[in-house]
């Protein structure tokens, strides 16, 4: 599992990966973009907790 994350630190430390950081961190600095976000995770939460059972 540790490859998994070294693999993912240097992405994050890659210059990709801090074009990648930087359009994620604007994305989620958008309020229609993190309501849109927040229905989804409440659609992702009732869809778990209904199927678990």
């Amino acid at each position: 599992m540790a490859g998994v994350f070294q693999r993912i630190k240097d992405f994050a430390r890659s210059p990709q990966g801090q074009r990648t950081i930087e359009q994620v961190r604007r994305t989620a600095a958008d309020p229609r973009r993190r309501a849109q976000a927040q229905r989804l995770i409440g659609k992702l939460r009732t869809r778990r907790s209904t199927s678990g059972m």
